[in-house]
C-alpha cells in the first residue's frame, strides 16, 4: 500500500472510531432537531418575542438559544418579524446567539468534547448575545444605529401561518431522517477534513501554533474561525479534530464561536434586514469575545476548574 492510501485509511479509521463513541449523540440530537423544528415553528418563535418586548435582549438570547432556527431562511424570517416591532437590541442580541448553539447543538458538542466544555459553549452564546443587546442599546440610543433597516415588514405577512402537513407524527419523522443526514454528513466530511489535516500537517504545528500556553493561539484561531464560514454542524467534528492534533481547548471554543456566528446562513440572515453598521457590530461582539473567551476557558484549564 503506498503512502496516500496509508493516509487516507488511517484518517478514515480514526473517523470511524470518533464516530463509534459519538453515534447516539446524532441520533439524539437529529431526534431534538426534528421535535423543534416540527412544534416550535419561527412564526411562534417571533411571536414569544413580541410578547415579551419588555424583556427585550433577555427573551431574544432566549429564543436564539432554545430554538433549531439557524439557517438563513428561518433566521430570516424570525430576524425579519422583529425588525418592525422591536428595537435593535434584541434583534442583535439573536443575531448573534441564533447561529452558534441550540439544545441539539449542545448535546452534540457533549458527545464529542464533554460536558464541561458543551456547557461553556452554550453559556458563551448566551453571554455574547446579552452583551451584543447591550451595546446595540447604549449605540441606538446614541444615535448609531438609526437607518441600519433594509426594510420593514408588513404587520400583517407576520400573522400568516406556514402550511403545515397533516400529520405531525409523519413530518416528525420525515424531519429525523433529513436532520440525522444532514449531521452525518457534516460530521463524516468535516472529521475526515480535520483527521486529514492533522495527519498532513507536521505534528508540532498544530500545538506551535494553537497550544496551551501560546498567547497568540487564541486570538489566531478566533481570526482564522471567520473566513472558514461552517455553521455549528460542520465545525464541531472539524474542531474535535485539531483538539486531538493538539490546539487548546479556548482556541478550539474561539474557533467555534467566529466560525459559526459568522457562517454563510449567518451572514445572509443578518444582510436581509440590516446594513453593514449593524452587520458589524455582530461581528466585532463575535471576533472580541470568542477571543476574551478562549482566554478565560484556557485559565480555568490550567487552574484545573475545568
Amino acid at each position: 500500500m503506498n503512502a496516500l492510501a496509508q493516509l487516507l485509511v488511517q484518517t478514515a479509521s480514526q473517523v470511524w472510531a470518533t464516530l463509534v463513541v459519538n453515534w447516539p449523540y446524532l441520533v439524539v440530537s437529529a431526534l431534538l432537531t426534528s421535535l423543534l423544528q416540527v412544534y416550535v415553528e419561527q412564526h411562534k418563535v417571533a411571536g414569544f418575542l413580541q410578547r415579551h418586548r419588555k424583556s427585550g435582549v433577555v427573551a431574544a438570547t432566549t429564543a436564539a438559544v432554545g430554538t433549531p432556527l439557524c439557517s438563513c431562511g428561518t433566521t430570516a424570517v424570525v430576524l425579519g418579524m422583529m425588525a418592525g416591532m422591536m428595537p435593535w437590541a434584541p434583534v442583535i442580541a439573536f443575531m448573534i446567539a441564533s447561529p452558534l448553539t441550540s439544545p441539539q447543538e449542545l448535546l452534540y458538542s457533549a458527545g464529542l468534547f464533554g460536558w464541561p466544555f458543551a456547557l461553556t459553549f452554550f453559556v458563551a452564546s448566551i453571554l455574547l448575545g446579552i452583551i451584543g443587546g447591550l451595546l446595540a442599546h447604549l449605540l441606538e440610543r446614541r444615535g448609531w444605529l438609526a437607518g441600519q433597516a433594509r426594510f420593514w415588514p408588513v404587520e400583517k405577512a407576520t400573522a400568516a401561518t406556514p402550511i403545515r402537513p397533516a400529520s405531525p407524527g409523519r413530518r416528525f419523522w420525515r424531519e429525523t431522517a433529513i436532520a440525522g443526514r444532514r449531521l452525518l454528513v457534516f460530521f463524516l466530511v468535516f472529521a475526515y477534513l480535520g483527521y486529514l489535516l492533522n495527519n498532513l500537517i507536521p505534528p508540532k504545528w498544530v500545538p506551535a501554533l494553537f497550544g496551551e500556553g501560546q498567547t497568540h493561539g487564541v486570538a489566531l484561531a478566533a481570526v482564522l474561525g471567520i473566513p472558514f464560514y461552517f455553521n455549528t454542524e460542520a465545525s464541531l467534528p472539524l474542531a474535535r479534530a485539531l483538539l486531538d492534533g493538539g490546539m487548546s481547548s479556548g482556541a478550539v471554543l474561539a474557533f467555534l464561536i467566529t466560525g459559526a456566528g459568522t457562517s454563510i446562513g449567518a451572514i445572509a440572515g443578518m444582510t436581509t434586514i440590516a446594513r453593514w453598521r449593524v452587520v458589524g457590530l455582530v461581528l466585532a461582539v463575535l471576533l472580541v469575545g470568542a477571543a476574551a473567551l478562549g482566554y478565560a476557558y484556557n485559565g480555568l484549564v490550567a487552574a484545573g476548574i475545568v
